[in-house]
């Protein structure tokens, strides 16, 4: 399986000639749709590329598979064959980092509504 380092590596990010790999990972979640491929694997479950789509709100299916061919290169979704999409060790690591962010976006959203 390839780590997000190495596979990041071979391509600068967008936008920084450095190739840090800070950059490389904004790079690639900043891309359209990325970030809720992995919400929507990060419970431990994999899905259809149908059932990915819908649960994306009907995301083009283009994109979707570009979107999923790149975070398979970085090594954080895997396709497993008559199961679907699921996330990776890394994949999930990744995805355990998003709590922190889930709840305070949960927090700043009540703040913000009142």
């Amino acid at each position: 399986m390839p780590k997000l380092g190495s596979a990041m590596k071979k391509r600068a990010a967008r936008g920084s000639a450095s190739g840090r790999p800070i950059m490389a990972l904004l790079d690639l979640l900043g891309r359209r749709w990325a970030l809720r491929i992995i919400w929507e694997l990060r419970d431990d479950r994999a899905l259809t590329s149908r059932a990915l789509r819908t649960a994306c709100d009907d995301a083009s299916p283009t994109i979707l598979q570009t979107r999923l061919s790149e975070l398979r290169e970085a090594g954080l979704v895997e396709l497993i064959a008559g199961d679907g999409y699921r996330l990776t060790a890394l994949g999930k690591d990744l995805a355990g980092n998003f709590l922190p962010l889930y709840r305070f976006a949960e927090r700043w959203s009540k703040r913000a509504a009142g």
